[in-house]
């Protein structure tokens, strides 16, 4: 979320409190040039949690003193002073007069502290190729194509937000809501992302976080099916989301993960300070419906295609569709379809797969004409 930010400086929310740190000076400034560390305090293997990363202090050197485990030296007979954590770390005089103190962790320039790896925007399988006079598609055709997402959990850049959290189902695949396509389901989901643009669009712009998430609402409805969105509990989310540290990838994410539309293929680093991790990311393959990626999940073990490369990594999911010759490969028989059977209260389980037998059929339908 942005805000307006004085000039030279800039905060990061940590709880009811803030870190404040002032951009660096010209070069030749060097010791008003701010310094940023970071240290794994709980052992958790990263640095992603609060109290875990801070601004150096000044010392009478002019050089940087992290504070995070620092510790006083100590001084020998001839007044000469070492770190008790070893000689490899320097004792700094504090700016203040006091006893010289060290600490094991390194500082870095606020201004280039923290490396984070670009966002991917993945569009998916592209739809509506071009056609030949008969209507036969030219380009290559992916039944149940996914989009590769991330979504951050609880770190530094998301004010400790956790923006994978699962806030409840927002779009489902038409429970007796008379939907008679997979094609309408495509739809919402393209609302979805539609919806969130609009309202990070918005608020960027400077829209409250309430009208954007008006604006959400307005974009997701628009030529979709309203019984198969919760479009109140969309507009909430999105709120929250804007009020968070999440990002628009993070709320359609977590809109499609709430919705149990996304398997989740890992969790990397994300964002680093001196190669200590304060942001880890998790990587997702998210589909249109909940029974594409019941299907992708049960389906994709059955093929010898995906043997070698599966989900790919989290950072760079591999989530594809399947081929038509694929598809028609698949054994269903052999699928526990029970997750999506759950979401039926009136209809009988044969009742239940004619009706994805006649969706798939449809989709089919759609995809090669």
């Amino acid at each position: 979320m942005s805000a307006r930010i004085p000039p030279r400086r800039w905060r990061w929310a940590v709880g009811l409190a803030a870190l404040t740190v002032p951009l660096p000076l010209a070069p030749s400034a060097q010791a008003q040039t701010s310094y940023l560390c970071a240290a794994d305090l709980n052992g958790d293997g990263d640095a992603a949690d609060p109290g875990e990363i801070a601004t150096c202090v000044t010392t009478a050197s002019g050089s940087p003193l992290c504070p995070l485990q620092k510790v006083d030296c100590t001084a020998d007979a001839q007044g000469q002073y070492s770190c008790p954590l070893g000689s490899q770390y320097q004792c700094l005089k504090p700016a203040s007069g006091w006893t010289p103190a060290c600490s094991p962790n390194l500082c870095t320039a606020s201004s280039t502290a923290i490396a984070t790896d670009p966002v991917v925007d993945d569009p998916g399988a592209a739809n509506d190729g071009a056609v030949d006079a008969d209507g036969n598609c030219y380009g290559s055709i992916e039944i149940f194509s996914g989009r590769a997402l991330r979504c951050r959990p609880a770190g530094l850049l998301t004010t400790f937000s956790n923006c994978c959290a699962n806030k409840g189902s927002i779009v489902n695949d038409g429970v007796d809501s008379g939907i008679t396509s997979i094609s309408t389901k495509i739809a919402v989901a393209k609302g979805v992302l539609t919806g969130v643009k609009a309202a990070y669009t918005a608020f960027k712009a400077g829209a409250t976080a309430s009208q954007a998430a008006s604006a959400a609402g307005k974009a997701i409805i628009v030529g979709i099916d309203p019984t198969s969105l919760a479009i109140d509990l969309a507009i909430n989310l999105v709120l929250e989301f804007l009020l968070s540290g999440c990002d628009q990838q993070d709320m359609e994410a977590g809109i499609l993960r709430g919705s149990a539309m996304c398997h989740e293929v890992g969790t990397w680093c994300s964002s680093k300070i001196l190669g200590i991790c304060i942001q880890k990311s998790v990587g997702n393959c998210c589909f249109n419906t909940k029974l594409g990626r019941i299907i992708q999940e049960q389906g994709r073990p059955q093929l010898k295609s995906f043997n070698a490369i599966g989900w790919g990594t989290p950072k760079d999911p591999y989530c594809r569709g399947f081929t038509p010759e694929e598809f028609q490969a698949l054994d269903f028989s052999k699928m526990d379809l029970s997750e999506y059977y759950a979401e039926f209260t009136r209809k009988s389980q044969s009742d239940i797969q004619i009706d994805i037998k006649d969706k798939v059929d449809a989709y089919m339908q759609s995809a090669v004409q």
